[in-house]
C-alpha cells in the first residue's frame, strides 16, 4: 500500500499529474448505487479508523486501520459491504495491493467465489512476473504479478485500504490490463473526498466506503 505517505496535513498529497486521470473525473455510469451515508455501518467503520499525526514522518496524517481489525463486528461489516457490492457481478478475480490490500482482498474473493491475486513489491514473487513502475512523491516504486495469474478477459476488482493520489491504483490497473484483465473497479476502505461519487481513475471507477479523516 503506497498511498498513506501522500495523505498530508494541509493538502491532498502528491500533485503528480501522472498518478490520476483527471480527464476521467466525475460520476461513473455504474449500474450499482453507492451505499451512501445512510448505511449505519459506515459510521462505525469511520469511527474505528484512528488518525495518527506525523506518522511515519512529519506532515503525514496516517489513517490506521488496525483499530478496525480489533473490532470483529466492524471488520466483518466492512468486508460485507464490499461483498454485497460485487456479488453477482461475475468477478473472476480480486487483486490486492501489498500490503493492506491483502487484509481485505482474500476475504472478499472467498465470499464472492473469486480467486485472489497478490500484487506485490519487487522481488517478492518467485518465477516469471509482469512488472509496472510508478512515480511516488520522492522516487519510484513497482508492483509485480505472476505471469498466468489472470486469463484474458477475466473481470477483476482491485482492492487496497486507502487511496490518496491514485498512483498505486493506476499502476495496478495498468499491470492487470497488460495481462489481459478487464478491470471493473477499484475498491478502497478509505479515500480522499474527491474519490467519492465514483471518481474515475484511468477510466475505471473508484469505490470507497468512508472518507479519510484529518
Amino acid at each position: 500500500m503506497g498511498e498513506q505517505e501522500n495523505n498530508k496535513i494541509g493538502g491532498s498529497g502528491n500533485d503528480n499529474a501522472m498518478a490520476v486521470d483527471e480527464a476521467g473525473a466525475g460520476a461513473a455510469a455504474n449500474k450499482g448505487k453507492s451505499l451512501g451515508a445512510a448505511d449505519p455501518r459506515l459510521q462505525a467503520i469511520s469511527d474505528a479508523i484512528r488518525v495518527v499525526p506525523h506518522f511515519p514522518k512529519p506532515g503525514i496524517m496516517f489513517n490506521d486501520i488496525t483499530e478496525l481489525l480489533l473490532r470483529p463486528g466492524v471488520f466483518r461489516d466492512a468486508v460485507d459491504m464490499f461483498v454485497e457490492r460485487y456479488r453477482g457481478m461475475s468477478i473472476a478475480a480480486v487483486a490486492g495491493i501489498e500490503a493492506r490490500g491483502f487484509i481485505f482482498g482474500p476475504a472478499i474473493a472467498l465470499a464472492i467465489g473469486a480467486k485472489f491475486i497478490p500484487l506485490r513489491k519487487p522481488k517478492k514473487l518467485p518465477g516469471e512476473v509482469f512488472s509496472e513502475s510508478y512515480v511516488l512523491e520522492y522516487g519510484m516504486d513497482c508492483l509485480e504479478m505472476h505471469v498466468g495469474a489472470i486469463e484474458p478477459g477475466e473481470r477483476v476488482v482491485v482492492v487496497d485500504d486507502l487511496v490518496a493520489t491514485g498512483g498505486t491504483l493506476s499502476a495496478a490497473i495498468r499491470l492487470l490490463e497488460r495481462a489481459g484483465a478487464n478491470v471493473v473497479e477499484c475498491a478502497c476502505l478509505i479515500g480522499l473526498p474527491k474519490f467519492k461519487d465514483f471518481y474515475k481513475l484511468n477510466g475505471k471507477p473508484v469505490y470507497i466506503l468512508v472518507e479519510s479523516r484529518k
